[in-house]
């Protein structure tokens, strides 16, 4: 996984200085989803989680290729949900590598798709004391899609993300088997970002 990270970053750094056209830049800005369903294996029972807000910040370089132009990114991600339970946190390096159209001006759309690496996973609640194993796959693959605008060197653009894949984590509750289970930290979320060009 850190060959992945390497190579983003190394994509980054090359995109930023190897043509003229180029730029790179920071970015950062607010998502609003959740991650997938709670699952009770004893009381057989699925729950679908409540949207919440979460932020992001990260790095980004852009290569202009005549109408179109392709955007590597490196994203620190912090999501959460809220279950009847509790609220189910998830930290994750994004990697999206993004194909865009310039329509329009300013206005551009983009689709491709986003490598992630969660760095941790943590369910909290009031009530009960859980503990939460490591997600199924450190590593999955999902896709962003979103539109923008670009005014001079700042940016500002909205996006849809959906991982493709189930990453279920395991938690047990210390005290009683009963409330043990699955949570899917498959995140669907709509990400607003603004971005600055440097």
């Amino acid at each position: 996984m850190k060959n992945v990270i390497l190579v983003a970053t190394l994509l980054i750094a090359s995109f930023g200085f190897a043509q003229s056209d180029s730029g790179f830049g920071i970015k950062g800005g607010l998502n609003y989803g959740s991650t997938g369903d709670f699952e009770n294996e004893i009381e057989n029972n699925v729950e679908n989680p409540d949207s919440k807000l979460g932020y992001h910040l990260g790095v980004f370089a852009k290569a202009d290729l005549g109408p179109i132009y392709i955007r590597p990114e490196v994203i620190y991600t912090k999501l959460s949900s809220e279950y009847t339970l509790g609220d189910l946190e998830v930290q994750k390096l994004d990697a999206p590598i993004l194909l865009g159209v310039n329509v329009l001006g300013p206005l551009h759309v983009f689709a491709g798709p986003s490598l992630q690496y969660i760095l941790d996973t943590s369910f909290e609640t009031d009530n009960v004391e859980f503990d939460l194993g490591d997600a199924e796959d450190d590593f999955t693959v999902g896709l962003q899609l979103g539109v923008g605008l670009n005014l001079g060197s700042l940016g500002i653009d909205v996006r849809y993300e959906r991982g493709f894949n189930e990453n279920e984590a395991e938690f047990i509750n210390n005290n009683t088997s009963v409330r043990s289970g699955r949570l899917d930290t498959r995140p669907e979320q709509l990400i607003v970002a603004l971005s600055l060009a440097l």
